[in-house]
């Protein structure tokens, strides 16, 4: 691995996306809370407060992370679903991984809101 800021290589968009696919892609959406806290169940704090590579974000931020941008995915979808020109209003992930809560918060919060949102998102994509 040479570039540490993609541990396991830069996103490579499918060629295609076939009804078997996209039933992979929504099964990966709605498998994430369980494999996310099976994952991250047993860890210590200072586990938890453990960059995953140099200069990176810890396990925690990452974890809370997740959860802030699967809500703003959620949230864009529900938009562009309703509206005939949404506005997609970006965010600054890293600024959000900074916030307090993120660097020092429990996970459970995070871990119970991905548990939540992934139903509702996967429920809205099969629709």
């Amino acid at each position: 691995m040479t570039d540490l800021h993609y541990p396991i290589g830069p996103f490579q968009a499918p060629s295609g996306v076939t009804p078997g696919r996209r039933r992979e892609f929504l099964s990966q959406i709605a498998n994430l809370p369980e494999l996310l806290r099976a994952a991250t169940v047993n860890l210590f704090p200072e586990q938890l407060n453990t960059p995953y590579r140099p200069g990176g974000w810890t396990v925690r931020q990452v974890v809370h992370h997740l959860a802030d941008c699967h809500l703003n995915w959620y949230v864009r979808t529900k938009l562009a679903l309703t509206e005939d020109e949404p506005t997609i209003k970006p965010y600054a992930e890293d600024l959000w991984a900074e916030l307090e809560e993120a660097r020092q918060g429990p996970i459970e919060p995070s871990l119970l809101l991905l548990d939540g949102l992934q139903r509702r998102w996967v429920s809205c994509l099969n629709r």
